[in-house]
């Protein structure tokens, strides 16, 4: 199946590129999603007659990602966890208790931004996760994991 993309889509092109993907991908998400049309003589008239709204439009999303991460870059969170003597963590740190140390924090951050490397923690430590905003946009962030010591064993 052959697409025109609306927007940029890492590993697959930049916005306006005629694509070849697998049919299922693009009826089942891409089209759906409103990242792509399919590549008819009459959409490719369609996305000229657009292209000037949707250039525009994706700079401003881009520049909005790129506020987002100076925000974030930099920052440290902190996540109390139970813990063994040994460091281990009763259980893990995952994408859920990071997104929600951030909000304590005034972070705006969603689930699906976050891409923790190795899987959840599972140990007292410090931590390097992505944040991933845009598909030209990522940052870091540090995540601190220390023992919670008020915790009932």
């Amino acid at each position: 199946m052959n697409v025109i993309l609306l927007e940029k889509i890492k590993k697959l092109g930049d916005l306006g590129e005629t694509v070849k993907v697998k049919s299922g991908f693009g009826r089942n998400y891409l089209l759906p999603q409103g990242k792509a049309l399919p590549a008819t003589a009459d959409n490719v008239k369609v996305f000229e007659a657009r292209k000037a709204e949707l250039v525009k439009k994706a700079t401003e999303s881009v520049n909005a990602a790129k506020i987002r991460a100076e925000k974030l870059a930099g920052k440290t969170l902190t996540i109390k966890a139970l813990a063994s003597e040994e460091g281990k963590l009763y259980g893990s740190v995952g994408v859920h208790e990071i997104v929600e140390a951030a909000r304590a924090l005034g972070l705006d951050v969603e689930k699906s931004e976050i891409d923790i490397v190795g899987g959840p923690i599972r140990a007292v430590g410090t931590f390097e996760v992505g944040v991933h905003l845009h598909s030209e946009v990522e940052t870091s962030l540090t995540i601190v994991v220390e023992e919670d010591k008020s915790g009932v064993r």
